[in-house]
């Protein structure tokens, strides 16, 4: 696949920052970019390093309250809470520079949707984004603006049509569907663990948007413990179908990696090769349905040495058009620079190990008992005849 890719960048990024002890550890994405740089991906002749202008109150109000925007303008400068915003919380507590360091963030995002929308680079990705939590007047889930959200927003400012959005996240991207449950221009899937075990507690078959956007809010809620063939089984039976009948001009996908079996705050059992055959299907998909045009977040994750770094240079290769064997090893040089920054050796090779192989939906035959099928059975059922697709078809 014939491939651009626009990634802006700045060191900025990284004071994201909510402290030392908080999960959302700014480490990772500065090991991403290191592990990048080491490969040198990104200094491949197709990838365009962007620069990053933080979002304006404009840009952020097309998701967010004046209000809400302005009390973490207040939190941000007085490092006080404002808990009736959801500020200063134990998941999102608040510090210095909030404001600045969340709206660079969303303008990041939101460069990379200019990038593909006025035909600059046929793919663009902030892996520093995909806060998809946050709600239009409220803090959640350490996410203070809603990147994705934003951008897609703008997207539909710009007379962009139809976009689709794909969140492969463990948690439910609550905030992005919310912004966009009774917008019919907008596709929501979210394929995460079960809210009956995980937060945020939503996300499930039944959310299927707003009266005048029925149908255009898919979520596939999975039980604790899916590992690679389930989670690989669930995306192929419900994302490429709905997706390619929806038929949007650009594809937007948030790729956290907390789905891993070694993340500490969730469940599921998938591995770094799952992930990357995930990223590689979203590529393709994006050629298949919007002739490439593909945006790109991070999001969670917070196995922050062993994973996040791997993982999302693996989409960053991906996105470029030249996949990395992932029987690589890690180049010396990355890990020496793992040492010294975290004081953990980091992984020595590029992948887990495992095949990541699935065996496709079958249609509901044969699928008694099977608590991950069941899943994607009433995900089908609630959402694919709005589509005028059969539930029960095979995948």
């Amino acid at each position: 696949m014939s491939t651009s890719l626009g990634l802006p960048w700045s060191d900025d990024l990284v004071g994201y920052d909510f402290g030392p002890s908080h999960p959302l550890a700014p480490v990772r994405v500065e090991l991403t970019i290191a592990l990048a740089r080491s490969y040198g991906v990104l200094s491949r002749e197709n990838v365009e390093l962007m620069d990053v202008v933080a979002a304006d109150d404009d840009l952020l109000a097309l998701v967010h309250t004046p209000a809400y925007i302005e009390a973490v303008r207040r939190s941000s400068t007085s490092v006080q809470p404002d808990v009736a915003h959801g500020l200063g919380t134990m998941d999102d507590p608040v510090f210095a520079g909030m404001h600045e360091a969340g709206a660079l963030v969303a303008g990041a995002t939101v460069a990379a949707a200019r990038a593909v929308h006025e035909g600059r680079h046929q793919h663009a990705g902030n892996v520093a984004g995909g806060l998809h939590h946050a709600m239009a007047s409220t803090a959640s889930g350490f996410c203070i603006y809603n990147d994705p959200a934003i951008a897609i927003a703008w997207l539909l400012r710009q007379g962009v049509e139809r976009i689709a959005y794909v969140d492969i996240d463990v948690h439910h991207g609550d905030g992005v569907q919310a912004a966009f449950w009774d917008d019919p221009r907008v596709l929501t899937i979210s394929l995460h663990e079960s809210g009956r075990t995980l937060f945020p507690g939503t996300g499930f078959a039944h959310e299927i948007g707003g009266h005048e956007a029925r149908g255009t809010a898919c979520n596939i809620a999975l039980p604790a413990g899916t590992g690679d063939a389930g989670w690989l089984r669930a995306f192929h039976a419900v994302v490429p179908p709905l997706v390619r009948q929806f038929a949007p001009q650009i594809l937007v996908s948030q790729h956290g990696c907390d789905t891993h079996a070694l993340d500490p705050l969730a469940n599921l059992l998938v591995s770094l090769d799952g992930q990357r055959v995930a990223h590689a299907a979203l590529h393709a998909l994006a050629h298949e349905v919007c002739d490439g045009r593909w945006l790109f977040t991070g999001g969670g994750g917070y196995e922050l040495i062993r994973v996040v770094p791997r993982t999302w240079t693996h989409l960053l290769a991906e996105a470029s058009g030249a996949p990395l064997d992932p029987d690589l090893e890690t180049p010396e040089e990355w890990r020496d620079f793992v040492v010294a920054r975290t004081g953990t050796h980091g992984p020595m090779r590029m992948t887990d190990g495992r095949p990541a192989e699935f065996r496709a939906w079958e249609g509901g035959t044969g699928m008694t008992g099977d608590h991950v099928d069941a899943a994607v059975q009433a995900t089908r059922d609630a959402v694919f005849a709005l589509h005028g697709l059969d539930p029960a078809e095979p995948a």
